[in-house]
């Protein structure tokens, strides 16, 4: 009997999530030092990829790639992702917000102090994981800005 896959369960090991998208590990590694991904960790230390990561990847490298989009340029585009909307922060956490006042990198890769952020994991957060694919962060792009003219 086959198990269905939740999209979000890490499964892949490193070396067989870059087998997969056909790049190597190193460069793995470099997007996660970067802050352009979360993989999940075991106590190992040893990463592991969902079919959601797969994705995310997928869309870093067409928009590195297809679009000529450098790795600076596409923190700078995940930077610019209202996350204080999305979660919906008070006035308080807004002010101990390092994302409102930083436009280089994305949230998740900034150090949360005294806000509603503080205590969460990010991987699990739903703004890192609703811009898992570039359809996802254009389409919300455009709900807010329907918003905004409504």
């Amino acid at each position: 009997m086959y198990r269905i896959i939740n999209e979000n369960e890490p499964i892949y090991p490193i070396r067989v999530a870059a087998k997969m998208l056909n790049i190597s590990v190193h460069t793995l590694r470099m997007y996660e030092k970067e802050g352009l991904i979360i993989p999940f960790k075991k106590e190992s230390k040893h990463r592991l990829y969902s079919e959601a990561d797969l994705k995310r990847i997928q869309c870093i490298r067409d928009t590195i790639n297809q679009d000529k989009v450098s790795i600076d340029g596409i923190k700078r585009i995940l930077a610019l992702v209202p996350c204080w909307s999305i979660i919906k922060c008070s006035e308080d956490d807004m002010k101990n917000c390092l994302a409102l006042k930083e436009n280089l990198k994305p949230c998740w890769t900034l150090k949360h102090n005294n806000n509603t952020c503080t205590n969460r994991n990010c991987k699990e957060c739903e703004v890192y994981m609703n811009f898992s694919n570039c359809h996802q962060l254009k389409d919300f792009i455009v709900k807010l800005t329907i918003k905004e003219t409504a």
